[in-house]
């Protein structure tokens, strides 16, 4: 692949309403997309998804911005990069920042497949048109504004409720959903808020939830090890995940049942498929879990959990969820509870220039051949 030129877009759209977790309040998602060009005019996009804050994990987009255009770009630019898959290995001399990582390696993909004519849907393979999806609720003032939220979700048909949890907003919230939904796949998230009180978890064992994830603090694996073995709740770990030798650690241990996989979070798709083939081999679920993406990381997501071994709903919800606009043509809508796998070239959206020009900044420009 020759590059003529690569740019990122700092980006920035507002939520429809404050999304509240155990970290604290978001109102707005700030994002940035990558463009890369190359010498026949095929352009390809990634996203850089990572919050502005160290509070989900300890990269932040100031961080992952510094790291692409001091470390990375200069390693893609000078290695000759035939195919996506040496991306990851090429950028490995530099340690951690994943979501900086994934950003470039995405678009590399999405650049090759379009330059291939295939759609990123045809590398798994595909084996769903359709993919069954559950929306994430966070923390809410009232069990009133709760449930009229659950309700609003479940009559758009999301096949499944995620609720952000945290001590002293937990069982009562969960009980509430319960009550109304006796048959709604229903499962908490504690954003690894509950250090020290185990005990307070075993009082949500016995509301039938689908599985708790990342109950105690990144990096507890023994700690979740013998919660597990207290609980039959399924337990989920999501910050815990970076690499695929940590899928060999936590079945090892014994430490859950299920992963949310996040592309960003483990380096980019090429680490993402090592991760789903370790799943399989150690009996975990693994479900695809979502960073308030736009257009272009939803249509990679979708794509990617179009795959075999994707049966648990993701946190893959209609752009209109969040956001009151999108910055591609092609929104995602959702249908029945499910969304449609993009099929076009690479990851199968296109940009609306507009959009961009309204909610993103002058394109920075990070490489550009002069010769």
């Amino acid at each position: 692949m020759h590059i003529k030129k690569i740019e990122s877009i700092a980006c920035r759209l507002p939520l429809k309403q404050p999304f509240v977790t155990s970290y604290g309040q978001l109102t707005e998602k700030a994002f940035d997309i990558i463009r890369i060009t190359a010498t026949d005019g095929t352009v390809g996009f990634g996203e850089l998804v990572a919050f502005e804050q160290p509070d989900y994990i300890e990269e932040t987009l100031f961080s992952a911005r510094q790291v692409i255009r001091k470390q990375l770009i200069p390693l893609v630019t000078a290695a000759n990069i035939i195919h996506p898959d040496q991306v990851s290995t090429c950028v490995s001399v530099v340690q951690g920042n994943a979501m900086a990582k994934a950003a470039i390696e995405t678009a590399f993909w999405d650049l090759h497949a379009k330059q291939s004519g295939y759609s990123m849907a045809e590398v798994y393979p595909s084996i769903h048109n359709q993919i069954p999806v559950g929306v994430s609720v966070g923390i809410q003032p009232t069990i009133g504004h709760l449930l009229a939220q659950v309700e609003e979700y479940v009559a758009q048909g999301y096949q499944r409720i995620k609720l952000k949890i945290k001590p002293g907003s937990d069982r009562a919230p969960l009980l509430a959903i319960r009550e109304r939904f006796p048959e709604l796949l229903l499962m908490a998230d504690a954003n690894g808020a509950y250090v020290g009180q185990e005990d307070v978890l075993m009082a949500l064992d016995t509301l039938g939830l689908a599985m708790i994830e990342q109950p105690l603090q990144v990096r507890n694996l023994t700690g979740h090890a013998a919660l597990q073995k207290r609980m039959r709740t399924p337990l989920c770990l999501d910050e815990d995940i970076r690499c695929v030798e940590d899928i060999d650690t936590v079945a090892a241990l014994g430490s859950c049942q299920a992963i949310n996989l996040k592309i960003p979070r483990v380096g980019g798709i090429t680490e993402a498929q090592k991760i789903v083939k370790a799943c399989k081999e150690h009996g975990l679920t693994v479900w695809l879990g979502g960073m308030f993406e736009s257009g272009v990381g939803r249509g990679m997501n979708l794509q990617f959990a179009s795959q075999a071994g994707f049966d648990f709903p993701g946190d893959l919800s209609a752009a209109d969820r969040y956001y009151f606009d999108d910055i591609v043509e092609q929104p995602a809508v959702i249908e029945n509870g499910c969304l449609a796998v993009p099929r076009g070239k690479g990851f199968g959206v296109s940009l609306a220039e507009e959009k961009l020009i309204k909610y993103g900044e002058r394109p920075f420009v990070l490489f550009e051949k002069t010769h």
